[in-house]
């Protein structure tokens, strides 16, 4: 029974590809979520802070939010065991900022969450000793500046601070025994990128996110209903070390405007989730006992993405896009905190110009993840996922 309750707590893994969320901007999500070929204001601190220094105003204000109403389905192969999520609904966020200096320097600032999630199994579902529930979320804080090479190129960087938090909790195999861990921490990193439109039509855009390794110090571990013959080994109250990653992104896009109406894009996403390669705790009581060290493997990916939006009329643009989003897990450690699946998408948005200065801009984002068969094999345990996400999105835009 001891040697059950170690393994236990070696099976934690607080980070699951599918926690990123690219929903900085209605506009952009409304087009598959394409932004770096665009320029687009205030937003393309996110996006592309080369295109930052080309916003045709002079002041420049967005900002949003995108209710996530998600659902993951397990059954467990060749049997009646199956399990529903009950999430709560997600609300990922943007504002942004950004100014003319001169001509050709632009400043801003973007507080925005591009990455985070939440999942809510039943507390006695067959994976209740991986998961119970789980909550992450991040914010990231990013001064930035971009500059005007010519008429035709922008570059732009900005400094990213990020700070995050992550709750969890699973079951124990001792009676009704249970763990939490809750805690926080915080990073720096980094956003460039390059603006490039040679005629009217055609624009490029390229930008690196850099990578950001989140460090959590003295979180709490607590544990409630451990065995007594055990309190002494397994304290009830606990502070553990952690580092979670936040995969850097490098994204390329094009956009052409094929008539004075319509404007078609793609983009690709190469997303680094190799970096997520382990996940290690360290205790800081009885670490030689309770430190452990779990393996995750993930793949680097590619998201492909496609989209466009027609004018219908001076005060009205329409949108819609899509793409396929493949999961970094890899099939010997899926771990079911954050389901992650090959996923396709599609998108639909509009913006209504209400004023001269002010648009209203509303999106909408849903996801199927694709059903596949899931293992893992540290815990022996398996089965059929399937997941699916609505995503309704709500901003209004500002320039003047």
């Amino acid at each position: 029974m001891y040697l059950m309750l170690l393994f236990s707590l070696t099976s934690w893994s607080v980070y699951a590809g599918g926690y990123q969320v690219r929903l900085q901007g209605q506009k952009q999500t409304g087009m598959g979520l394409i932004g770096t070929p665009f320029n687009l204001g205030a937003s393309s601190i996110f996006y592309n802070p080369g295109a930052l220094s080309m916003m045709e105003s002079k002041y420049s204000f967005s900002l949003g939010v995108s209710p996530i109403f998600s659902k993951a389905l397990y059954m467990q192969n060749a049997s009646d065991n199956y399990a529903r999520t009950d999430n709560k609904t997600g609300t990922p966020f943007y504002f942004y900022g950004a100014g003319k200096i001169t001509d050709k320097i632009t400043i801003g600032l973007g507080v925005y969450t591009p990455f985070g999630s939440s999942t809510k199994w039943d507390d006695d579902w067959s994976g209740k000793y991986l998961i119970q529930n789980i909550a992450l979320k991040s914010i990231y804080f990013q001064p930035t500046v971009s500059y005007k090479v010519n008429d035709k190129l922008g570059i732009g960087a900005g400094f990213t601070y990020v700070i995050g938090d992550v709750k969890l909790n699973k079951a124990v195999p001792f009676n009704s025994a249970t763990s939490e861990l809750d805690g926080s921490g915080s990073n720096i990193g980094f956003n460039v990128g390059v603006y490039y439109k040679p005629t009217e039509k055609l624009s490029f855009g390229i930008d690196y996110r850099s990578k950001v390794i989140m460090k959590v110090e003295d979180g709490d571990a607590n544990f409630s209903g451990i065995p007594s013959a055990l309190s002494t080994t397994i304290p009830a109250t606990n502070k553990f070390d952690a580092e979670l990653p936040l995969p850097s992104n490098l994204d390329f896009g094009i956009s052409y405007q094929v008539t004075e109406k319509l404007k078609l894009a793609a983009e690709v996403n190469y997303v680094a989730w190799g970096t997520y390669d382990s996940l290690i705790f360290k205790f800081k009581e009885n670490g030689e006992v309770l430190d452990s060290y779990n393996p995750r493997e993930y793949k680097d990916k590619l998201i492909i993405r496609l989209g466009g939006e027609y004018a219908v009329c001076e005060n009205m643009t329409l949108r819609a896009g899509g793409y396929y989003d493949p999961s970094p897990c890899n099939d010997k450690y899926f771990n079911p905190e954050t389901v992650s699946l090959n996923t396709v998408a599609f998108t639909f948005g509009l913006s209504y110009k209400a004023t001269d200065k002010l648009s209203i801009d509303l999106s909408y984002l849903q996801l199927h993840g694709l059903k596949g068969e899931r293992s893992y094999e540290p815990a022996n345990f398996s089965g059929d996922y399937k997941t699916r996400a609505y995503i309704p999105g709500f901003g209004i835009s500002y320039n003047f």
